[in-house]
């Protein structure tokens, strides 16, 4: 589903050039669960970054399906990642003045689904990951875990066919981490969406099917 060949990422600050990425060639089957892990600096949220189209490659390609997505206008780039890629980050990024529903929601009315549709659709999604009666509260008044699976749901609004996660379980306990850690894995069961995740979390990298290790830029091991 997605190939990676010679991916390069560097960047200038204060005239010095700082290679991120060194070179990166991974294929990612669709349906696979990845885990992707290394110490902090070791290049992972750039890749995952690049992942979903939000930053761009200095070198190498990024192949979805055998198409260069790097080489289209950024708006076709922009329709692409809204209707192919879902994220979910360590920080769940919600908008506080809205309600859990309207947050999942936001996705789809930007694209244009109209409103009866895209709320239909939430309220599904808010269920299927239990918070059925929790979904007019705004993210202030839901606890962390409650907060992360609001995120998890906006990230399946649009039926995205591959999930990248940045530290999805990073800023919870261990009990409530793992209900969201089972929430994510029962997606990829029940949907078939491919799951990257870049993970400190053991537990969690032990539950993907492959596992690869980031040091220095590169790719140093694959379990």
């Amino acid at each position: 589903m997605i190939v990676l060949q010679n991916l390069q990422k560097t960047f200038v600050k204060d005239g010095n050039r700082i290679e991120v990425l060194k070179g990166i060639d991974l294929e990612i089957e669709r349906g696979e669960m990845l885990a992707i892990i290394g110490v902090s600096g070791a290049g992972k949220s750039t890749l995952i970054h690049i992942l979903g189209t939000l930053d761009h490659p200095t070198g190498g390609r990024v192949l979805y399906n055998g198409l260069n997505v790097f080489l289209w206008q950024e708006k076709n780039l922009a329709s692409f990642r809204n209707r192919t890629i879902g994220f979910v980050f360590q920080f769940h990024n919600l908008l506080p003045e809205f309600t859990g529903v309207e947050n999942v929601m936001m996705p789809a009315l930007v694209n244009g689904i109209s409103h009866r549709n895209a709320r239909k659709r939430a309220e599904e999604l808010l269920a299927e990951v239990g918070l059925a009666n929790r979904m007019e509260h705004k993210p202030g008044e839901l606890s962390g875990g409650e907060q992360q699976r609001v995120a998890v749901a906006r990230a399946l609004i649009m039926e995205p066919e591959i999930i990248l996660a940045d530290e999805p379980t990073g800023n919870l306990d261990t009990e409530t981490g793992k209900k969201v850690e089972d929430i994510i894995i029962h997606l990829n069961k029940t949907r078939k969406i491919t799951l990257v995740v870049v993970t400190h979390n053991k537990s969690l990298a032990d539950r993907m099917t492959r596992i690869i290790g980031l040091q220095d830029g590169r790719i140093h091991r694959v379990v």
